[in-house]
């Protein structure tokens, strides 16, 4: 089976991390294609940047037997399911769903503080929300998280917070650029921690082992054939 890993926004550096992490977790016999959205914003910071990131993802949702949406707003999500003949899932609501699994609550440790109110949106939305327990943010922008030599240790410091806080029995990373930091963060702050580019990974395998994909009955029908003008000429079908 081919899983392609789509990151919506178009910093190479953060695909191949990405596509690293993804292999890590991928069984024998399933390959792992990490591609790099075609247009749009450098990093997803804003509500802004996830409107001009969706194009990108159904670019890229083609040619593939299931896709990740790397980005931890999901952008595009329905949007996808309607286009792709195969399983979409996005990196938060697999993550969130995996790490309710785990105990009674978990908190996000994300980037920014302006993504906590998306965060707490899409907790409701996936029918997590009585699991989530709170949402932290480091203060750190996405870009830097592979530059800022101190990263590591303030993200380390902010999920020790959120579960102390929260009291909390998980940690999920709210960021695809997180997701190096995995393995040694569960480590350091002695608790499950949820790296949502694989808890995606392995839930679309899942899904295609057991020979499933979005239902088109209803609202994940493919969209009505239409042109589409300007900059999007190329979406019409």
């Amino acid at each position: 089976m081919l899983i392609k890993v789509v990151n919506p926004n178009t910093s190479r550096p953060m695909t191949e991390m990405i596509g690293r992490s993804a292999h890590a977790v991928a069984a024998a016999g399933t390959e792992i294609l990490a591609v790099t959205a075609p247009m749009g914003p450098a990093s997803i910071e804003s509500h802004y940047d996830e409107a001009l990131a969706v194009p990108g993802v159904l670019a890229e949702t083609r040619d593939a037997d299931g896709y990740v949406i790397a980005c931890f707003g999901d952008p595009g999500l329905d949007a996808a399911r309607e286009v792709a003949r195969g399983p979409v899932v996005g990196m938060a609501e697999a993550a969130m769903r995996a790490a309710s699994y785990l105990g009674r609550g978990f908190s996000v440790v994300t980037t920014l503080d302006r993504s906590r109110g998306r965060t707490w949106d899409l907790a409701e939305r996936y029918g997590v929300g009585r699991f989530c327990r709170g949402v932290h943010a480091c203060g750190i922008r996405v870009l830097d998280l592979d530059q800022d030599p101190d990263a590591r240790k303030t993200i380390t410091a902010a999920c020790r917070h959120a579960l102390e806080r929260d009291e909390s029995d998980a940690i999920v990373l709210g960021c695809a650029g997180m997701t190096h930091l995995v393995a040694d963060l569960a480590v350091e702050v002695g608790a499950p921690v949820v790296d949502g580019v694989q808890a995606a990974t392995l839930a679309v395998q899942s899904l295609l082992t057991m020979g499933l994909r979005t239902g088109d009955r209803g609202e994940y029908a493919a969209p009505p054939p239409k042109p589409y003008s300007g900059l999007l000429h190329g979406f019409g079908r």
